[in-house]
């Protein structure tokens, strides 16, 4: 199957801290009173956590002054109170840790829903090329397996790295406070622990990032396939696609093997650094304690067993805590590339709208004068604002669109449409007919504006659509396209989609004008029914049918249908083809067609080749020409 042209690549050199302070800053952001309440307790834990050396310190020192004098009252006195000190900062630091694990549950849940509002926002306002050139599963692959990743940094590695810093600071203070020489030997073990995260959590944040990338990919390939399953059905393509797949699956699991190779190995490395280091500093501290060496320190404390103790937990700590940071390393490489991809979403730039005319209900008074109001008149105006004098006029909607001299390009230098002119009167049937690939669709993706031309003018009842707001635009623009799309929902609801505001009366209205009544109503639930899956439990025309009523309760004064019944049988044609013959009383409409049968009673047929209209006319003067029409007439009712 082809596949669309995938944008963006995998993240530079160099974006991961500036992707990870964007997360902070927008964390910052939405939780700007939270967040430094929750830094407040994790400093504070790990600060509390730091302590007991210290104190550990003192209660060794007074056990030894004890055994020197033997006066235990005396050394009781000082001890009990070191201990009910410490007693109490274990249960402030408890009351911390539960007090910032309860609020960053909230802050991360919060967050990730405000992420996803954040893209699903910027989503909505993206262009329509934007889905042409993207695989619709690795844009949900965002919603996913990228969001997930932050989920882990902001809920897992932001506090354990802030927690293990803090903690790895405080130690590294009480060290130098009680011996430079023991810290130095310490930091000489930190060297060598950094060395190898270095080594190893580099390749293993490489791979991790890979791994992101390969996931958005295999999960776009599953979901087009399950799109596309009765085509590869049809084709017998079943091998090519398990061909196809397990290359992108092998990628991943390369992916994934080498990422968590690299992952599973650096915690034991370290660890064991950290043994080593333990008996290093054991080995050290006798030495020093043997030998009568002197001390260099902050405290001014001579060597003595009461400082040897305490450096040893010290330095498990101080190791231990190196290890938790470097152990967030694929935590934070991953999330770093899911936020690379999350914000290169919402950093995609949006539908421009430079449009001021818009589009308001109207009453026409006697005198022909245009007023606006917020009634419902099925009566429309543009409301175009004139800042030269600051004045407002209005002209009543009355579908009335010309295209002259355009030229449009999907890419430069590839030309679809070349000097092309259209002239639509109020209530005419315009036809577009041609070969596929001609520019007929096209054309009514320029007139929707999904698409800008390159050259030449669009007019809707003489105003530039380029000065209409969009959405008033295609507001006042009715679509009925060949493959119909229906929401998990119930019936009323789809029909409902045309216009939010209608009630369920004018629901069932546009039903009757469209032909779908008859058949909704003998449906399980009537209007209730519920439909899934783009209503597969409907048939073509019926889906067909429910389309042509969300468009009727539109009520537009424009109307393009789009090989509406290319592909419905003749008999739900005919009964489809008598709700668009509703539809389109009294409404400008454009219709592209293959079957030419369809077309016959065109006020306006026009014939495309390659891009340029070479015949236009009605029916019976492009009969009476002999041209291109004729052949395709004459010669087949349908165009391949």
């Amino acid at each position: 199957m082809p596949r669309p042209r995938m944008k963006g690549g995998p993240m530079p050199k160099g974006n991961v801290m500036k992707t990870l302070g964007r997360v902070i800053k927008m964390l910052f952001r939405f939780y700007p009173v939270l967040v430094p309440v929750t830094i407040f307790c994790i400093i504070f834990s790990a600060a509390a956590s730091s302590v007991p050396a210290i104190f550990m310190q003192k209660v060794l020192a007074d056990i030894e002054t004890w055994c020197d004098s033997g006066d235990w009252a005396s050394a009781k006195e000082q001890i009990v109170p070191k201990v009910l000190v410490l007693i109490v900062l274990y249960v402030l630091s408890i009351a911390a840790i539960t007090a910032w694990s309860q609020i960053m549950a909230y802050m991360t849940q919060g967050f990730l829903s405000k992420m996803r509002c954040a893209m699903f926002n910027g989503m909505q306002d993206l262009p329509i090329k934007y889905f042409d050139t993207h695989r619709h599963g690795d844009i949900m692959s965002h919603y996913t397996n990228d969001i997930d990743t932050l989920r882990q940094l902001v809920s897992q590695s932001l506090p354990s790295l802030l927690q293990a810093g803090c903690i790895v600071m405080c130690v590294f203070f009480i060290m130098l406070y009680y011996s430079v020489w023991m810290t130095l030997v310490v930091m000489g073990g930190v060297v060598m622990i950094m060395l190898v995260s270095g080594k190893i959590g580099g390749g293993s944040a490489k791979y991790f990032i890979r791994q992101q990338q390969s996931v958005g990919k295999t999960e776009g390939y599953i979901q087009e396939t399950m799109n596309g399953q009765k085509v590869v059905k049809v084709f017998c393509h079943e091998d090519k696609c398990q061909g196809e797949f397990d290359a992108l699956n092998e990628q991943l699991y390369q992916d994934g093997f080498k990422a968590n190779a690299f992952a599973n190995c650096l915690g034991p490395i370290i660890m064991n650094i950290g043994n080593i280091l333990y008996v290093v500093i054991a080995t050290v501290g006798g030495m020093f304690l043997l030998s009568g060496a002197d001390n260099l320190s902050i405290s001014g404390l001579a060597f003595s067993i009461d400082i040897i103790i305490p450096f040893l937990s010290m330095t498990k700590q101080f190791t231990g805590n190196i290890n938790q940071v470097t152990q967030q390393i694929n935590s934070i490489a991953m999330a770093a590339a899911g936020a690379y991809r999350i914000f290169g979403l919402m950093d995609e730039q949006p539908e421009t709208d430079d449009g001021y005319v818009t589009l308001v209900n109207a009453e026409i008074a006697p005198d022909g004068t245009i007023t606006e109001t917020d009634k419902r008149t099925h009566h429309w105006a543009w409301k175009h604002p004139h800042t030269a004098d600051g004045t407002v006029s209005y002209r009543l909607l009355e579908g009335r669109v010309t295209l002259d001299g355009v030229d449009f390009a999907y890419e430069e230098g590839k030309e679809v449409l070349h000097d092309v002119s259209v002239f639509a009167d109020p209530g005419q049937k315009v036809a577009f007919v041609g070969a596929t690939g001609a520019g007929k669709t096209t054309i009514t993706n320029l007139i929707n504006r999904f698409y800008d031309i390159a050259d030449g003018k669009i007019r809707y009842d003489g105003i530039n659509i380029n000065k209409i707001r969009k959405s008033d635009l295609r507001r006042s623009l009715g679509i009925v396209l060949q493959e119909t799309n229906l929401f998990t929902g119930s019936v009323m609801e789809n029909i409902r989609y045309g216009r939010l505001d209608a009630t369920d009366d004018e629901c069932r209205e546009a039903a009757r004008l469209a032909g779908a009544d008859d058949f909704i109503t003998r449906l399980p639930e009537g209007y209730d029914t519920e439909l899934s899956n783009n209503g597969s439990n409907l048939s073509q025309g019926q889906r067909q049918l429910i389309a042509i009523a969300r468009a009727a309760v539109a009520d537009p004064p424009v109307m393009i249908l789009d090989e509406a019944t290319s592909s419905i049988d003749t008999r739900t044609e005919a009964i489809v083809q008598r709700g668009m013959d509703a539809l389109m009383n009294g409404r400008t409409v454009f219709v592209i067609a293959h079957r030419l049968s369809t077309v016959k009673n065109s006020d306006v047929i026009m014939v495309l080749d390659h891009g340029r209209i070479i015949e236009r006319g009605s029916h019976d003067k492009l009969i009476e020409q002999k041209g291109t029409y004729y052949q395709l007439y004459t010669g087949a009712f349908e165009l391949d």
